[in-house]
């Protein structure tokens, strides 16, 4: 779609009339609404839909439509934000040693299945730097330990605001980034190489359930300040058989690993994902 359009995603206490209410918004300015998608979680109380239309013929301009929006918002309690398509993001990659996940973003970008820009690499090894030349993408080596791990996130959180960074993408970035950092820059998405959450003992159903697991498998989340504990975005799965060697096992998990992050920045991209508590809806 070549037309310009706006998306709110929306969760507020459910109540009667909220469908009507938050199409009427647009309906009452002149929009054309394309895309409508809600959830209603029950259990939490909680209303959360999308709401995507287009611009043209929308009789707001851009500025005004978040202040005109938050007049009906705030009598109903609710969170939202509002994201417009035409604006391209600019993402920054970190990594360790491991190239996979890096050079599919890389691939997936460059072939335009999402819309974003990739300005910088950030990585705590050098391995890697011969790839951002390759494709002409500034690269820079933070090493990083324990004495100077303080130090190196400042240099880190400077780069982002040098670049304005949208989003970080921990493309197999072997280190943990600190509570303090994720404070003060929360848009971070991160590929983990195993199935999350691991429940054990008593009632895991409802456990699961309560961090809203997707699918067991390799998993991709929002990075927060509980290690591997994020609102989960997206995870799938890989069968393995006796016959694989932990060769198999590697190249399998590999590849799992690339798709699964592959879908979660697109989901984020396309302003597909609603994070409440410590869940998300990913709307389709």
């Amino acid at each position: 779609m070549t037309s310009p359009t706006a998306t709110l995603l929306i969760s507020c206490p459910d109540r009667r009339g909220l469908v009507a209410k938050f199409a009427n918004f647009i309906y009452s300015n002149g929009g054309n609404i394309i895309h409508a998608d809600q959830h209603t979680d029950f259990a939490a109380g909680l209303f959360l839909t999308r709401i995507e239309w287009q611009l043209d013929g929308f009789n707001l301009p851009r500025e005004f439509i978040a202040p005109a929006f938050n007049a009906i918002a705030q009598p109903l309690d609710a969170k939202w934000e509002i994201r417009f398509s035409d604006t391209v993001p600019r993402i920054a990659v970190w990594v360790s040693r491991q190239d996979h996940c890096l050079f599919d973003l890389i691939w997936r970008q460059r072939a335009k299945e999402f819309i974003a820009e990739i300005p910088l690499i950030i990585s705590n090894h050098s391995n890697l730097k011969v790839v951002a030349e390759q494709f002409n993408i500034d690269f820079q080596h933070i090493a990083i330990n324990k004495d100077n791990k303080s130090e190196q996130e400042t240099q880190q959180l400077e780069l982002l605001r040098q670049y304005k960074i949208d989003l970080v993408v921990l493309a197999k970035y072997m280190q943990i980034v600190s509570a303090d950092f994720i404070s003060q820059f929360p848009q971070i998405i991160n590929i983990h190489h195993s199935f999350l959450p691991a429940f054990i003992g008593a009632n895991p159903y409802h456990r699961a359930f309560e961090r809203g697991v997707k699918i067991i498998g390799a998993t991709a989340h929002y990075a927060t300040a509980d290690l591997d504990a994020g609102p989960i975005i997206e995870q799938d799965v890989v069968r393995v058989s006796h016959r694989d060697e932990v060769d198999d096992l590697v190249r399998k998990g590999k590849d799992l690993e690339r798709i699964v992050l592959a879908r979660a920045v697109r989901s984020h991209l396309q302003n597909r994902v609603l994070v409440y508590g410590n869940r998300t809806v990913v709307f389709e």
